[in-house]
């Protein structure tokens, strides 16, 4: 079946129509990519999705019914056409550029340039090193920065250096705006044997890091955060200040800027305590909870005794159980309660 397609406007039209919202819309977008982004998108070109066409100056080009995409060999990507916003929004920001925003000239996504405040964490499913959870300001010249420097959900960086310099300059470009609340492995253990559920040890961590922040930019109406567990934990947990602010959960709210930096401020800080641990025990401590961290744990228990978990891992992970037996860890947890009480 064919599908009749309303036909172009004329060049010269001898009547032309008044300009209206649709019509001033913008339809040519200009991005900068770095030499991964450019092989990606050109992998994306060549799909099968994209007609190839012949375009001066290009590494790839290609085109659909109303969106043409052309990669200069200076690394500059040029999206034009009715369909250039739907291309970036769905193809070039969440696989190519892992953010949302740029080339929309904040009218995809206005709320991310008015004044809030994004919480995001890091280290919840590592086994070893701390929970760290982070917040961070933005406003409309703040995000335009964070932006422009690449901030983007922490997860779509793979390299740490690059996580550790970009905090240092979300730290110096925000001063007082952010807040990072590192929770070490004998306190995350403390509270979550107390607490009994991870979500709670989140909600106490994201209050206190919303809260730190308010008390440098009280004025500030919300904040964003993933959603885990019930909106209400946080807001339970919120005391003064926080509670005047309004709290958004959002699924995917690392593609908003603010928390986008707040997952990079809280990566780092997930980084440099594993960092501190390595230089205190001399041992690897591998990122997340695979088989290399089993051995790792053994290897750490092995030569300073079982109580160093409690001290470098979270216990309540299935791993504990693995390393040190069934039940193990409650024995140790047990102990370690009983001598705090004496």
């Amino acid at each position: 079946m064919f599908h009749h397609k309303q036909p172009y406007r004329p060049i010269y039209p001898q009547r032309p129509p008044p300009p209206t919202a649709a019509s001033q819309e913008k339809t040519s977008f200009t991005f900068k990519l770095s030499d991964e982004q450019q092989i990606i998108l050109a992998d994306i070109l060549n799909s099968g999705n994209y007609r190839p066409i012949q375009v001066p100056y290009t590494i790839a080009a290609a085109e659909t019914d109303e969106c043409k995409i052309s990669i200069y060999t200076s690394g500059k990507c040029l999206v034009q056409g009715k369909a250039a916003r739907d291309f970036i929004q769905f193809v070039l920001e969440p696989k190519v550029l892992g953010q949302v925003g740029v080339g929309y000239e904040e009218t995809l996504n206005p709320e991310q340039y008015d004044p809030h405040i994004g919480v995001d964490e890091s280290g919840k499913g590592d086994y070893f090193g701390p929970l760290a959870i982070a917040a961070a300001y933005a406003d409309k010249e703040l995000a335009k920065k964070m932006l422009a420097i690449g901030v983007r959900d922490s997860k779509n960086i793979s390299s740490d250096k690059r996580i550790l310099e970009l905090a240092l300059q979300i730290r110096k470009m925000l001063g007082k705006r952010f807040s990072v609340v590192a929770i070490g492995a004998q306190a995350y253990n403390r509270l979550y044997w107390k607490m009994k559920n991870v979500n709670l040890v989140l909600a106490w961590g994201h209050a206190r890091a919303i809260e730190n922040i308010l008390a440098n930019v009280p004025e500030c109406p919300r904040a964003i955060s993933d959603q885990f567990g019930h909106k209400h934990l946080i807001e339970k947990a919120l005391m003064g200040k926080g509670r005047k602010i309004i709290l958004q959960q959002r699924h995917k709210a690392e593609a908003d800027v603010a928390v986008a930096a707040a997952s990079i401020l809280a990566r780092e800080a997930f980084l440099l305590g594993l960092r501190k641990m390595h230089e205190q025990y001399h041992l690897r401590f591998p990122k997340g909870a695979s088989t290399q961290v089993i051995e790792a744990a053994k290897e750490l228990v092995e030569k300073n005794g079982a109580n160093v978990l409690l001290q470098t891992a979270k216990c309540h992970f299935k791993t504990s159980d693995v390393v040190l037996g069934p039940g193990g860890i409650k024995k140790l947890m047990a102990e370690a309660v009983k001598d705090k009480q004496n």
